[in-house]
């Protein structure tokens, strides 16, 4: 999202004025390319910190009574075979929609006090330079380190996955042994099918519902607000599911798939809407304008010279909902009423307990398939278009 919006601030012109006018690099982003970008970041923010606040599956690996947070305990009351836990639930779901909102306010009035001071800046116009800094060890395992460990990790996982014996202190397993991948063959199958089935179907769906409504927007400018589309991806997931939940007893029928396939897409479709939104704003119509007067029409202008300049933007797109879907553990297990089994299920109710090996093949699957679908990403969006000749 931040490289589509830095697309549209053209940073290179930004940067090359305000250095000839004598300010330093630092000086540059955080006082005047900062207060462009910090404000149509905000959803972005809005929704890690949501996500933050909300999310459940992360305690239930890492550790969910150490100690347990508000979320964990809102998941415990909603499963919990006692009914009369279910108000408390409600309760706590409610208290927790309240806690984000409260929250999203104070990000907001940090912007706002951030943004006050570099506008401040640009009034005064002092020049301050300021003396070179040296990057201390921590800031640089941060800004680099710190982002080579989701790599690190699935080597770790296929070691552990092979690993017949792995004693303490050795670096590396004595023995190795493929049986438990055999073991765990059948099953895998049908839960990879099932995870795949659902990242296709919702993402499908969720890009050809986002191409019609920014085509709509673009048209005739006007659109669904964008704080409405991205109310899934900023409001607490338990606060969301349980009124779906509620909403879907109301009709006659075990239609699990249905409604796991209506969540997953309820959530996918805004991460691709947010991730095409900047490439559809950019796109120069004057090129549409230009295949009419040739004589193309509406769809012929669409698929001939305007997908062929957004193909990779829908890739990426694409990839992105297949990954957010491949994520999803509270929509598949609420609305799926444990009927509908996905990779992400298993993996985190294995990961609380059974075998560390066992954990690390389904570990090692979650990660390795949003990479596939990246990849495959790639590749398509860097294959050539055919070249078309316009002709009247």
């Amino acid at each position: 999202m931040s490289i589509s919006i830095l697309k549209q601030l053209d940073i290179k012109r930004l940067y090359q004025v305000s250095i000839s006018l004598g300010y330093n690099h630092q000086q540059t982003w955080h006082n005047v390319i900062l207060p462009l970008w910090l404000p149509k970041l905000r959803l972005a923010i809005f929704a890690v910190a949501g996500y933050g606040l909300a999310v459940v599956d992360v305690a239930l690996i890492i550790g969910p009574t150490h100690p347990s947070t508000l979320s964990m305990l809102i998941w415990q009351w909603f499963t919990d075979g006692n009914l009369t836990q279910l108000p408390r639930a409600a309760a706590g779901a409610f208290l927790l929609l309240s806690i984000v909102i409260i929250t999203f306010g104070l990000l907001r009035l940090a912007e706002w006090w951030r943004l006050s001071y570099a506008i401040s800046w640009q009034y005064k116009g002092a020049i301050q330079q300021h003396p070179r800094r040296i990057p201390s060890p921590i800031a640089t395992f941060f800004s680099r380190g710190l982002l080579l460990l989701p790599l690190i990790m699935l080597p770790i996982l296929a070691i552990w996955s092979f690993a017949l014996r792995w004693r303490f202190p050795d670096l590396l397993p004595s023995r190795y042994s493929d049986r438990f991948w055999q073991q765990q063959l059948e099953p895998l199958q049908q839960l990879v099918s099932n995870s795949i089935t659902l990242a296709l179907i919702s993402s499908i769906l969720a890009l050809i519902m986002a191409i019609i409504c920014l085509e709509y927007r673009q048209k005739y400018q006007r659109g669904i607000p964008t704080i409405l589309i991205a109310i899934p991806m900023i409001a607490p997931q338990l606060s969301l599911l349980f009124g779906m939940q509620i909403a879907i007893s109301f009709v006659a029928g075990q239609h699990f798939w249905l409604w796991v396939s209506w969540s997953h897409w309820l959530y996918v479709f805004p991460y691709i809407y947010l991730t095409l939104d900047g490439p559809w704003r950019s796109y120069d119509q004057r090129l549409d304008q230009t295949a009419r007067s040739l004589g193309l029409n509406g769809w012929q202008t669409w698929w001939r010279v305007k997908f062929p300049q957004l193909k990779p933007a829908l890739w990426l797109a694409f990839a992105v909902g297949c990954s957010v879907s491949l994520a999803q553990y509270l929509p598949t297990q609420m609305l799926g009423a444990g009927r509908v089994s996905t990779l992400t299920t298993e993996a985190v109710t294995l990961a609380s307990g059974q075998d560390r090996r066992i954990s690390a093949i389904y570990g090692l699957l979650q990660g390795l398939l949003p990479l596939v679908f990246f990849t495959l990403a790639m590749v398509f969006a860097q294959r050539k278009t055919s070249k078309t000749h316009i002709t009247r």
